[in-house]
């Protein structure tokens, strides 16, 4: 189609193709994504770029923005970046093509993470917002007055729980990672704390069944499981309380990047 003249007899010139493919310019990304906060920076970047591809401004097929454009919008390093793409190339969602036409690709949605009568089941009967806010509100709680008021005993007893998680192998981490969190809260003194949070828990770990075990994650979570001990054993509970804050807030940007 021949493009209308403007009035002074010349032609617009010609709008070039968005990088991505799909219309994903720069107005739409700012719209979409934000800075990544300091302490969670690859949970956060996950859970932005798996909204990105869910809210599907990039059509399976299209080319997601450069790495360069989405480290500048969220403001990481592009290791990071890579650390996240590489998950979700791993995952099935994206792919990498090298080349003048290269770049990272969305492949057409598919498997447990998108169409899953289990996930979907499992979502559907929880509050997901509900449960992370109870969670972070006991956790925190529980980190706090274990802090507080620690024994000799239940110090030795949560060595031992952060100790398991050090060395479990990847099948069973998630499992000694329950135990360390269900050693807190029994620690805190409060019996009525501990029921709730192992309930709450049981709920979480359905959820956390849902999404993929992510070494990058892991290797974070550890060490904010150890600062979170380290708080508790020095008695600072200020600490104890805004690191496991931080460890909650990693976890529910996984599960709202994955289930959302």
């Amino acid at each position: 189609m021949v493009a209308r003249r403007r009035a002074d007899g010349t032609r617009p010139a010609a709008a070039e193709p968005d990088a991505s493919g799909a219309g994903t310019g720069a107005g739409r990304l700012a719209s979409v994504l934000r800075p990544v906060r300091a302490g969670n920076g690859f949970e956060e970047t996950l859970e932005q770029v798996l909204q990105l591809l869910r809210l599907g401004l990039v059509p399976p097929g299209g080319r997601l923005p450069s790495e360069r454009e989405l480290a500048q919008h969220l403001r990481i390093s592009r290791v990071t970046l890579r650390d996240v793409l590489k998950v979700l190339q791993e995952q099935g969602m994206v792919e990498s093509r090298r080349g003048r036409y290269g770049g990272t690709f969305v492949l057409p949605r598919s498997g447990v993470l998108d169409g899953s009568d289990e996930l979907r089941r499992r979502v559907a009967a929880v509050d997901v917002e509900d449960t992370l806010r109870f969670r972070e509100v006991l956790e925190t709680g529980a980190a706090g007055l274990c802090a507080a008021g620690l024994e000799p005993e239940g110090a030795a007893r949560l060595r031992e729980a952060l100790h398991a998680t050090r060395g479990a192998r990847l099948e069973d981490y998630r499992r000694q990672d329950t135990l360390l969190h269900l050693t807190l809260a029994e620690l805190s003194g409060s019996a009525s704390l501990a029921a709730r949070y192992a309930a709450v828990r049981a709920t979480l770990n359905e959820l956390l069944d849902c999404i993929p075990l992510l070494v990058r994650n892991l290797e974070h979570s550890q060490r904010q499981h150890a600062a979170v001990v380290e708080a508790v054993l020095d008695r600072d509970a200020d600490a104890a309380r805004e690191t496991m804050r931080e460890h909650c807030c990693g976890t529910a940007a996984l599960l709202r990047g994955f289930l959302a």
